[in-house]
């Protein structure tokens, strides 16, 4: 024994309101991957859950901003982390009549925000809104972006081959793959459009509307899915596993969304080693970057084109994707976010004993 003082793990409080509602979005794969990375560290113990209660803790780290994390946020014994995956913009196009009640969002994101002892933006330009449009004090704003476990994604000839079986994709096809839920702000209509465009290519959009009528433009969604070519395929909301196998087997990943923040599908897709397309947003600028081949409404079907028909462009736009898995991988962030809570944190003394925290399987 060298003599030292042993420190107990810092325990955490993890909640996402997803684990007790819908699931079939970013926020929650986000609130997963971070716990999941957590969790293999000795230093910190993760308690997930835990709605609608105070929990005894170090810190309480929110993902989501709903009634069942209040206690958490208005517990003032431990520290609070707040990861920013939504900004008022987030709702325009995803819930029904949120331009009419933007400013109401607005003015309780910005009670929510400015309560946590921390917030962790998705991205600069998430953290330039959070601290302009909802009044968080720059020292109190950090940028973490959005990871994942990258090692879990990677993919080799065998596994795109098994997964073109299970999906009965022709192994010569052209696939391209959109994740996303079905709502105006991820431009569906544009990945109709480019199906019809090019009918010698096989496009999956994969997801569907968890939020059935509160999403923005119900019927007009499902109308545009019911018109859907024949080479669209639309699995609707399938388990988060099962998303990897439909990435698994394409050739290139397509989000042309208007608003975004930090999508953690793209990050899926570049761990897969898929070619990733998206609008051209300045949310983008400083996180994927010349990484991601950035085009607008009339170029995504030239894009398109050029990875199947130039088979070094392909090659080069994998490598790029490569270099998003490389930046993006949730080792790192847990290493980062470690320093953050001990930072935070009413630091326990050498030797004290552990919190009371419930079991992890706490709900």
């Amino acid at each position: 024994m060298s003599g030292e003082p042993m420190t107990r793990p810092l325990v955490v409080n993890m909640a996402s309101e997803s684990d007790i509602s819908v699931q079939g979005h970013g926020v929650h794969t986000a609130y997963v991957e971070l716990a999941t990375a957590l969790e293999r560290r000795p230093d910190v113990q993760v308690v997930r859950g835990c709605y609608h209660r105070r929990v005894d803790c170090d810190v309480y780290h929110l993902h989501t901003v709903g009634p069942g994390v209040w206690p958490k946020l208005l517990d003032r014994r431990a520290r609070t982390v707040v990861s920013a995956h939504v900004i008022p913009d987030s709702l325009i196009g995803s819930i029904r009549l949120a331009r009419l009640w933007r400013p109401l969002a607005r003015s309780y994101l910005r009670w929510f925000y400015t309560r946590a002892d921390a917030v962790l933006a998705v991205s600069a330009t998430v953290a330039q809104v959070v601290h302009d449009e909802l009044g968080v004090p720059r020292d109190r704003i950090e940028v973490l972006h959005n990871t994942i476990d990258m090692a879990a994604y990677a993919t080799d000839q065998q596994a795109r081959t098994s997964a073109r079986r299970a999906l009965c994709l022709d192994d010569d096809a052209f696939v391209v793959v959109g994740v996303g839920q079905v709502q105006p702000r991820k431009r569906i209509d544009v990945f109709v459009r480019l199906a019809r465009a090019h009918p010698d290519m096989m496009f999956i959009w994969v997801g569907g509307m968890p939020f059935t009528h509160l999403a923005a433009e119900h019927g007009a969604m499902r109308r545009l899915l019911e018109s859907a070519p024949d080479n669209l395929l639309l699995p609707g909301v399938v388990p988060h596993p099962h998303v990897r196998r439909y990435l698994q087997a394409a050739d290139v990943f397509c989000l042309p969304a208007d608003q975004e923040n930090h999508p953690m599908c793209v990050l899926e897709a570049a761990g897969v080693g898929l070619p990733v397309l998206t609008r051209d947003l300045p949310e983008f600028d400083d996180t994927f970057g010349d990484d991601v081949l950035r085009c607008e409404d009339d170029s995504f079907g030239g894009a398109l084109v050029l990875l199947r028909d130039d088979p070094s462009a392909l090659t080069a736009w994998q490598e790029r994707s490569a270099r998003i898995a490389g930046r993006f991988d949730s080792a790192a962030a847990a290493e980062r976010l470690r320093h953050v809570y001990g930072r935070l944190s009413r630091c326990p003394s050498a030797g004290s004993a552990p919190a009371r925290a419930p079991s992890p399987g706490a709900r």
